[in-house]
């Protein structure tokens, strides 16, 4: 980390490259919020960056506990980041459970702010410290900054008519301020965000802005802070444009009323609340003025019973969800199979099974989204490799689901639902027309001439069927789940029509056109890494790494799971080694195996949480040496 001191009146301030901060505390100290804020001004000074929020599953856990610790990380640079980084340089710690719970992450020599005031006697025995780790000599290897925050902040709040309880909860706001400070943020943003976040209690709002530039101003007159840090933006990172910092979900949110708009057709979620897909239905509720239904159902299969009857009456329909509830939903995906018609099915994958990890994050989906139904149930598969990329990934899983009237797996993870990152605001004219033609009138005629409607009449290049809109005169059909005769759609049981169906429904998921997967291979490397979904930063971080390093290795990365890119046969068989790392116990490298009989080692976590650049470098290293 390279660093350049520069003279600021009494205190310097150093420039570097990068730093990662994370902000750890109960889960009621509002630590999502001011990691939130902290991000937001960091996009609009212009850096690169990258987030991990991390928060107990439980909806008020216990306060002080180890399970009740709450944390925000952010890594921002000068320079292109993948991830959110490896190891905090800076932890800020509200209280003893949140230094216990993050303090094996951090290198020697990080900053740790601590607030002093939440260490008493009790609060330090309930995470089984025996004696305090502030007097003890335990942290001796860090660069610790004790700071009395709650003491400060009602201090700076005594002149406000507030309860001291009341004054206590803008703490994180006093961290907030500080921080910003140190890392010379601009904090414009934060006031103007505190005024519209409490306009109906402007006393609230006026007592978090005092508590916010206290913090800073202890930052500029404390004698324990000396520096102050500079990181400068990401000037060449970015290509020009337009940017916005965005979380997963509301890209993908972005992204599917996009896709409504490019389609000129109405878009409907039918969804139940669930974690991690929640925000989606909460963002997409917001913007009834572009044409957007948004129903949250009595539970997962109303939802997409709903979504189903939406697409049949020509919306663009969407259903939101995580694995548990696509288990509850495969009966109807498979009914869509069945019915050929055009809907996306939104997976943000969490850790399982059952209930499993509800906050975590986990990529274990994948087989189930490829096989989880009944009956052979082909149904393509596309997954975003980082927040931003959601929003081009609901763009294409619309295309697809559009184009060969089928429904589309897109499957995100918690991970990238709620971590964020720059994006840039595409122009309109680069988006996809995904203007589809209803049927309009019949399209067979009959032996003795007589023109009819026929529903299940294909496309001879997509192996699409017509979509015809209910109530159009003429194209009356039946639509059921048993098996239909091939072109008339009657209910069929005859043997050869089943085959028949079940292999062209196949055929039209195998002839889907998806691009090439594309290579990154400088030097001509005998061992390829091949990934999928959100693991693409953690990957690409350790193979900069490793190139840095002198090592020969080759990335790929898939989009599209079902079908593959035609291409992928050629591209594995190229390499002596292909190594497929993934939070799960290998499903891709299951799939790789089997489709194309390549010997593909798998490195795989399933601890909730991503993989780590550093941790990640080092299993491919061995890899390639082994």
């Amino acid at each position: 980390m390279g660093e350049q001191r520069t003279a600021a009146g009494a205190k310097d301030v150093r420039r570097l490259d990068r730093v990662i901060i994370r902000f750890a505390g109960d889960s009621g100290d509002g630590m999502q919020l001011t990691g939130d804020r902290f991000t937001s001004e960091t996009a609009s000074f212009g850096n690169d960056l990258s987030t991990l929020p991390n928060f107990p599953a439980e909806i008020r856990a216990p306060a002080g506990t180890l399970p009740g610790v709450s944390s925000f990380q952010l890594h921002f640079a000068d320079h292109d980041i993948l991830t959110p980084g490896d190891a905090p340089n800076v932890l800020v710690a509200m209280n003893p459970a949140a230094l216990k719970a993050n303090i094996g992450d951090l290198p020697r020599g990080a900053e740790i702010i601590v607030n002093t005031d939440e260490f008493t006697k009790r609060a330090m025995q309930k995470v089984g410290y025996e004696t305090s780790p502030l007097e003890d000599g335990s942290l001796d290897g860090y660069n610790v900054h004790p700071v009395p925050l709650t003491t400060l902040t009602v201090e700076a709040l005594k002149e406000f008519d507030l309860t001291r309880k009341e004054a206590e909860r803008s703490k994180n706001m006093f961290a907030l301020g500080l921080l910003s400070w140190m890392y010379n943020r601009p904090t414009e943003g934060t006031e103007k965000f505190l005024k519209s976040k409490f306009a109906k209690k402007p006393d609230i709002a006026a007592a978090n802005i005092a508590a916010f530039r206290a913090g800073w101003n202890f930052g500029e007159t404390t004698e324990d802070f000396a520096v102050s840090y500079e990181v400068a933006p990401a000037a060449t990172a970015f290509p020009p444009g337009v940017y916005r910092n965005i979380s997963g979900n509301l890209a993908l949110s972005y992204g599917l009323i996009a896709a409504s708009r490019q389609a000129d057709l109405p878009l409907f979620l039918g969804s139940y609340p669930i974690t991690p897909a929640s925000d989606i239905l909460h963002e997409l509720s917001k913007h009834k003025n572009f044409g957007v239904r948004t129903f949250q159902a009595e539970d997962e299969i109303a939802g997409i019973g709903a979504a189903l009857g939406a697409a049949f009456g020509g919306s663009l329909a969407v259903t939101t969800t995580s694995g548990p509830g696509v288990a509850l939903k495969s009966e109807t995906i498979g009914l869509a199979v069945s019915l050929e018609l055009p809907l996306l099915i939104v997976d943000i994958q969490r850790g399982g099974p059952s209930t499993g990890l509800p906050t975590k994050t986990e990529q274990a989906d994948l087989l189930q989204a490829m096989y989880g139904r009944n009956g052979e149930a082909p149904v393509p598969v596309v997954a975003p490799r980082t927040p931003a990329d959601c929003f081009d990934t609901a763009l294409e899983a619309a295309r697809i689901a559009l184009v060969y009237r089928t429904p589309v797996f897109l499957l995100s993870d918690g991970y990238l639902a709620n971590g964020s990152e720059p994006w840039r605001i595409p122009d309109l004219e680069e988006l996809p027309d995904l203007r589809v033609q209803f049927a309009q009138g019949p399209n067979h005629t009959l032996d003795d001439g007589t023109e009819v409607f026929w529903p299940y009449k294909r496309d001879p290049q997509t192996l699409a069927r017509p979509w015809a809109l209910p109530g159009t005169p003429g194209l009356e059909h039946r639509i059921g789940g048993i098996e239909k005769q091939d072109g008339t759609g009657n209910i069929s049981y005859d043997p050869a029509n089943h085959d028949l169906m079940v292999r062209t429904r196949q055929a039209k998921v195998d002839g889907i056109e998806v691009p090439d997967v594309e290579v990154d291979d400088p030097d001509g490397a005998r061992t390829l890494v091949l990934g999928w979904g959100s693991t693409y930063g953690p990957i690409t971080a350790a193979v900069r790494r490793l190139r840095r390093a002198g090592q020969s290795v080759a990335q790929a990365h898939l989009r599209h799971l079902n079908p593959f890119p035609k291409n992928l046969g050629d591209v594995v068989r190229a390499y002596d080694k292909v190594v497929i790392p993934e939070m799960n116990l290998g499903q891709l490298a299951t799939l790789i195996r089997a489709k194309y009989l390549v010997d593909a080692t798998s490195y795989n976590q399933v601890n909730g949480m991503p993989f780590k650049a550093e941790q990640l470098a080092q299993a491919l290293k061995e890899a390639i040496d082994g």
